[in-house]
Order: structure tokens, then sequence, then C-alpha cells
């Protein structure tokens, strides 16, 4: 049964809470408040499944309506003036709610829908390829394409669903006509504009008018060129990014582009077919000697086999630039001429012989996006003085890349039988690319930290916190970071430095290339696969790991006694949506069915799609394992550039060291990956992180883990030791759970929280008796471990002893008492009934608090 509605105040807002709220979902609720009030920005950390998102969407809405309620009130208060204008009122922000993926989209809606202001009028922003139903548009591969042919009425043929979209772009007809009458989800927004013909893509984009709260990627909010495309204003607006750890690498990108030689090229031929045609040739002219000049870079340098680069800092670009006759308001008239040559017009010509409007041709889409985002990149070099250009780095690189040559036709028109076939196709092909790499993310944020209200940035992993705000360039006046909501009874975190086999394993390059590593590692998974049941995720540092040890299990013959303990899913490495899906699908479907094999693995990599933002509650994921650190590839140009850059402007700006930023983006990732286990506060599970370098230098490895972690992880000496003591976790939890009829994990607890208790003085629950109804039982076991151990008094063992002499409390020999009337539990102000029930207590009664706290 769901818990009632809670109300709160904070901060003289009236914030409505689903349920009791947890003390993390307090403290964050405290924080938004204090920002949202002072137009302050907050850094928020809670650890994953400590219903953070819940605190964001109640708080942030709930001070919204505050808002509303206040405009109210003055304009009642001013009915009877005589001059009242109206535009003079006061605008009430928008929330403007990101997250990283689409998916992540879906959790939220699910989230809102849960709360009383579920009916807030709201939209999801989302690309065509998520939102368009046209038939014609659905099954093409460029959607964006195919739909703007449809717009621009090209063939004859025009949108009929988009003209339908005044059926779906109202927020009171969405709620009372089409019965969407709570938080949607985008998944609903498509299945009614398929009903009604109506364009769901752009019916979304219309709703941004009314709406009270915006759901989006969070790069639509970071890329310029997309908040324009999405006519997105945030101008004194609330700015929430949710899972806000990826958002430094987020704001690079939006600030950053790579173009090719064959895309300048045909740039520069199309701008000549322009000039040629005498086609709006005064502004196409300019255009084309700025393609040409591009073109002509081709100064190169050696580094590796078969690669050669050369890098410009921003300011030497910008003096290659100036050479060229390319300054801060040449570039100004070229932003002019772009957006001349893109506008539509039509003019009077010839069509079969007789007058009629003709649209003057434009230069291709593919040509249009390429000189959009190169040119977004240039404004932020050239923009305030060149404020910036310090910021970029400028890559030419020269690589060459194997492409496979398409069979033709002989003379008659005949292929070749395959057997016939050469054995190689595939050529060597030169490709230049030239990319301008910002590595200030504050470059990005630059747009909303000048002009937002506030902004809300939150995870579960953002330590360290400071190097937020040097990287951001934002002032983060409000800080915190939660502890979690479950008990450490509920987790089980361990290194272990070697396999059964007695092998030290250390995931660095050498040794992970060797047979022996790989080898070890897969008899240390089978053997937890057989020791954790249901489901169990492992995660790796690459796809190249894992790809290597795929094929070592394969030849070996591991990869089928692993298929004997359980169904054996890899994450790949490209595909579509729906073919990841049907992936998760068969994952989930193998740890619910009843077949022989004992649950699914799913083995998958550090920053991949299964580590970000999926959902693996319960029985989907008993155990993470994790292999190595997953640290960037230290060759890769654009991190070595990073490094160098952080390097540089440490001192002055704050910036973490190059070094110490490398292994952050590893901790981070890292991070991630263990999040995927514990999804709420009566879920259990086990993080299993195999490297030995947490054991041999836990002050460098071990202070990177999330707080909650750290202060949980046990090293193992040997592997046998870690096995049995997973083992022993592992039945503990889930004989708990076949033991008592619990609640489902999903509804919110009903018996009050140890740690929220605050008083010394006793608080009697006064027994009854429960109604058949009401034969559920609580874990006592759980609830034993909630509390922390330092809260747990050596009397409650007194108290227990005490009983047994009187005949009340009677020892078995395995670990159970029967309780009679009173068992006393979690911090000393509670107490809980057992009403005769066989309660599981633990394995030992010895008086002393660790042994009590492990139950």
């Amino acid at each position: 049964m769901a818990a009632a509605p809670v109300e709160y105040t904070i901060g003289g807002v009236k914030i409505n809470f689903p349920c009791k709220a947890y003390p993390s979902q307090l403290a964050m609720m405290n924080s938004i408040i204090r920002g949202l009030n002072n137009g302050q920005h907050c850094l928020l950390e809670s650890p994953t499944g400590s219903g953070k998102s819940l605190a964001l969407l109640c708080s942030a809405l709930a001070w919204q309506q505050a808002q509303f309620a206040g405009e109210k009130t003055v304009e009642k208060s001013k009915d009877n003036d005589k001059d009242k204008e109206g535009s003079g009122r006061k605008k009430i922000p928008k929330i403007f709610f990101g997250t990283r993926t689409h998916k992540q989209i879906t959790q939220i809606a699910r989230e809102l829908k849960r709360t009383l202001y579920s009916t807030v009028p709201m939209t999801i922003l989302s690309s065509r390829d998520h939102t368009c139903v046209h038939p014609e548009v659905v099954p093409h591969a460029n959607r964006n394409e195919r739909c703007k042919e449809l717009l621009e009425a090209k063939n004859g043929l025009s949108c009929r669903y988009y003209h339908n979209v005044h059926k779906m772009r109202d927020q009171n007809t969405l709620q009372w006509v089409h019965g969407l009458h709570h938080a949607w989800d985008i998944e609903d927004l498509v299945r009614l504009g398929g009903k009604l013909r109506s364009c769901a893509y752009y019916a979304a984009r219309e709703l941004m008018q009314d709406a009270c709260i915006v759901f989006c990627p969070y790069n639509y909010l970071l890329d310029p060129l997309i908040r324009e495309s999405m006519e997105i204003n945030l101008k004194e607006q609330i700015v929430v990014l949710d899972e806000a750890h990826n958002i430094e690498d987020c704001a690079r990108e939006s600030a950053s582009y790579t173009l090719n030689q064959a895309q300048l090229l045909l740039a520069r031929d199309e701008m000549d077919g322009m000039v040629t045609h005498n086609i709006r040739r005064d502004q196409h002219r300019p255009l084309l000697a700025f393609c040409c000049s591009l073109a002509n870079c081709n100064s190169l340098e050696e580094r590796e086999y078969e690669s050669s680069c050369k890098v410009w800092t921003g300011t030497e670009i910008l003096g290659i630039f100036h050479g060229l006759g390319i300054t801060a308001d040449i570039f100004s008239l070229l932003q002019k001429n772009l957006a001349a040559v893109l506008e539509k017009e039509e003019r009077i010509g010839l069509v079969n012989g007789r007058e009629d409007t003709v649209q003057v041709p434009t230069i291709s889409s593919n040509t249009q996006s390429m000189l959009k985002s190169l040119f977004m990149v240039l404004e932020f070099l050239f923009r305030q003085n060149c404020r910036f250009a310090d910021d970029y780095r400028v890559a030419l690189q020269q690589s060459f890349m194997w492409t496979t040559q398409q069979d033709l036709p002989d003379a008659q028109g005949f292929f070749a039988r395959p057997q016939r076939r050469r054995q190689s196709t595939r050529t060597k092909t030169l490709v230049h690319t030239l990319s301008f790499w910002c590595l200030n993310p504050a470059v990005a944020f630059s747009d909303l930290s000048d002009s937002v209200r506030s902004i809300v940035l939150t995870s579960g992993t953002l330590s360290p916190m400071g190097s937020f705000s040097s990287e951001l360039g934002i002032k983060f006046s409000i800080q915190l970071e939660a502890n979690h909501v479950i008990s450490k009874s509920q987790v089980w975190v361990g290194t272990i430095g070697a396999g059964p086999q007695g092998r030290k394993l250390c995931a660095t390059f050498q040794h992970a290339e060797t047979f022996a590593f790989q080898d070890e590692v897969g008899a240390l998974l089978l053997k937890v696969c057989h020791t954790v049941s249901r489901g169990v995720l492992c995660f790796l540092p690459s796809y190249k790991m894992l790809d290597k040890l795929r094929d070592r299990w394969i030849n070996t013959g591991l990869w089928d006694k692993l298929e004997e303990q359980k169904t054996v899913i890899t994450e790949p490495r490209g595909g579509g949506k729906g073919d990841f899906d049907e992936l998760l699908q068969t994952y989930y479907e193998a740890i619910r069915g009843t077949a022989a094999n004992n649950g699914a693995l799913l083995v998958a990599v550090c920053r991949g799609k299964v580590s970000e933002g999926l959902d693996f509650t319960d029985d989907n994921a008993r155990a993470v394992v994790t292999i190595g650190i997953p640290f960037p590839n230290i060759k890769d140009l654009q991190v070595e550039l990073k490094m160098k850059y952080n390097d540089k402007h440490a001192k002055s700006r704050g910036l973490l060291p190059g070094a110490r930023w490398y292994e952050i983006q590893a901790y981070r990732a890292l991070n991630q990956a263990l999040g995927r286990c514990i999804r709420h506060r009566n879920d259990w599970g086990a993080l299993i992180l195999v490297d030995d370098r947490f054991r041999t230098n836990p002050n460098k490895y071990i202070t990177g883990l999330s707080k909650w972690v750290r202060q949980l992880v046990r090293h193992h000496d040997t592997f046998t030791g870690a096995m049995q003591s997973l083992e022993s976790f592992s039945q503990c939890q889930r004989g708990a759970v076949e033991t008592f009829e619990e609640r489902p994990s999903q509804t919110a607890p009903q018996y009050p929280s140890p740690s929220t208790a605050t008083s010394p003085s006793p608080e009697i629950i006064t027994p009854h008796k429960p109604s058949d109804s009401q034969l559920a039982r609580p874990n006592l076991h759980t609830e034993m471990q909630s509390a922390n151990s330092e809260s747990r008094p050596f009397w409650i063992i007194y108290y227990l002893l005490f009983m047994s002499f009187k005949g009340k409390v009677q020892p078995r020999k395995y670990p159970h008492l029967i309780v009679d009337k009173h068992f006393l539990y979690g911090k000393y102000n509670k107490l809980i009934i057992a009403n005769n029930k066989k309660c599981l207590l633990g394995t030992n009664l010895k008086c002393d608090n660790e042994n009590l706290s492990n139950g």
C-alpha cells in the first residue's frame, strides 16, 4: 500500500512529498529551496538510489507554485489600482530539467507521476528519431533530411502530420481532451500523435510555451545550435541538470567541432556552383574564399606510423586567420552572408515555358550543418576580444582509413562467384580531419551562467566537488554531500587482488594483454556467477578488452562454462537503440525465468550505455564486478592536450593538475558503474573491485571512490576468503528474503526508520493484534542493521540475556530467536512487535558492537 503524502515546509515553501522523506532528501530539498530563493547555484551529490530525483522535482516545483501563488496574491491587492499595467507582472521562471539520455527522462517522468505535482503543464523535447510518426519518414535513414523535404513541400508533397499539430499543442487540450492528465512520457505523446495523425515532434516544441517544466537531454541546453534550433530561451530560468557527472565532457563537446577534408571540398564545390550560376553571388563568394582557405591547410608533422598531425593553440590559429584576412570584423560579415544564403526566397521564373514562382536554390543541408557548426566554434574564438582563444586547440590530423570496395559487374553485367572473388578488396584511403577542440567547459557554460537564475547540478558521483567550480567557471554557493539511505549490512564491498589460482590481478595494459591475466579473470568471474544468483554485471575498462576476453574465453572453453551458469550477454559497441533494448530484454527475461541457468551475466564497458542511466533494481543486479580502473586512453591526442592545458592553468584558475584530472575521469566512470547495483532503500548487492592496486595503494585509488563506497571497502588478501565472505553475505540476504514475506521494494516503508531518530527519550509503539491482511512482517534483520553500529548500546544484548533467564528467549542451534513480547532494534528509542513469530537476528550473540552491526 502506498504511503500517504507528507507536507514539509522548508524556507517558507510548502513541499508535498509522496512519502516520508529520507534525511538525504530533506537535505537536498533544503539546499535547492535556498538556492532558488537567493538565485544561487547548487552542487549536490547524493548516492544512487537515495531518491534524489524525487527531491529535485518536488522542491523545484513546490518553489515554482509558491511563486505563482504569490503572484496571484499581488494581483488581487492591485485590483483597485487605477493604472494596472500587465507588463509589470513578475515572470515566473520555467524549470528546464536536463538529463544525460532519453532513457533517464522516462525514469524522471515516472517519478513525477508519483507526486502531487504530476498535473503541472510539461513537455519533453526530443529528436525526430524518437518522436516522428510519419510513415514516409520513419523508415528513412536520415529522418531530419526527409522531414525538411516534406515541410518544404518538395516534389509537391507536404507533411499532413505537421498541419495537424494544432490538435496537440495546447496544454489544456492535451490534459482534458486527450486524457494526459498526469505526467506523461515521450512514448505517450508519440502514441497520441499516431492516433491523431499529428506531429509529436513539433507538438512537444509548441507545448514548451505554457509548460512549467521542460524535460530534455542536457546537451539541448548546452549546445548553442540546438538551443537556437529548439528556440530555447534560458534567460532568468531555472536549469536542473541530473546525472551531471558528465557535464564537463558534454560542455567541452558542445563548444567543439571536427570536420574532414571531404566536407570542406563539398562545401567549396557547392559555393563555386552558386557563384558560377549567379545565385546570390555577392554572399556566396566570400564563403567560397573562406572554404578554399581552410581546404588548403596541409602543414603536417610526423607523429606515429601512418599518421601525422599539427596542433595550434587558439591564439595561433587566429593569427593564421588574420594572415588570410579573416579578422573579427570580417567574420561578422561572413556570419551575415551565411544567414543570407540560408534564407528561403522565391522568385519569378520560367517553368515549362511559363512564368511561375520558383524557390531560389540553397546549399545542401549537410553543408549548411557543417558551416553552422564551424561558425559556432569561430564565434567562441572571436567572442569578447578573443577571450576564449587560449581555451582552444586546433588539430589537423592525417590518417589512413581502410575502405571496402564494392563489387563491380563485368562487361556482361555479371558479378563474380563468391569463391572466385579476391581475398581482399579493402583499400587504404588517406583522411584529413580538422578539429577545433575546446579544453575549457566554462566556454559553453558561459552562456548559461550569464543568463539563468539558478543552476542545480546533481549526481551520485560528483566528488571531488571542488573541480566543478573551477572547470565550469561558476561559483556554487550551495554544496552538499548527502549520505546513503541504506544500512551497511545491505551492501558487500570488497577488493580482490588475486584470482582463484593465486595470480596477481593488475589490469594495466601490460598485464591485461597476457593469457594468464585473461584466464584468471575468467575463472574469477565464473566463481562469482556460481556464488551470486540472479543478475551479475561485469564492467571492463574498454571494448578492446571485452573483445580480447571474449575471444580468449571462447577458445579455452570458459565461455561455455559461463553459459552453463548464466545467460551471458555482452554490450554491443554500436548498433541501434532497438538492438540494445532487445538485448536488455533478453537479460531481464533470463533473470525472471526459471531456466536451468541461474540468472544472467551482462558484460559491459565503463562509459558505455549500460553504465549510464539504466536502472538495475533488485535481482537485476545482485553483484557488480569491475575489472581494473577505466582510465582514458593516455595516447589519445585530446586527452594529452587537456592534461597539458590543466597543468598550465592549475595555479591561475584553480584547475586540477593534469594527472589528477586524468585520475578523476577514471574514478567517475568507475563510480557510475558501481552505482548500477543499489537502487532503493531495501535493495542489496555486492560491489567487487578486481585489481591489486586498490590494496597496494589505497591512499591513491580508494580515495577516488564515492563516499558511501569508500566507507565500506574491505580488502581481501586471498580469493578464497573473499568468496567465502561473499557467499555468506549472499546467503544471508537471500535467506532473509525467503524467511519473511517482505513488502515490495518499490513501496515506501511503513515503519519508522532508525536513521531518522533524534530524540534519546524512549518511544514505544503500542502492541496490537494484526489482521490477516497485516501478516506480512518487517525484515527484522534488515531493520536492525539499518542503524549505525555506534548507536546500538550493549544493553540490547543484556536485555535479551535477561529475558532468556526468564524463559522468554530461547536460543536455537540455528541463528534464530523466539521473542515473546517485544524485540528491541535499531536506535535505543525504538521498539517493534514480534508477536511470538520466528525472527532472524543473526549468526551470533557476541557482545561487541562489530559483531552486532554485522548481525
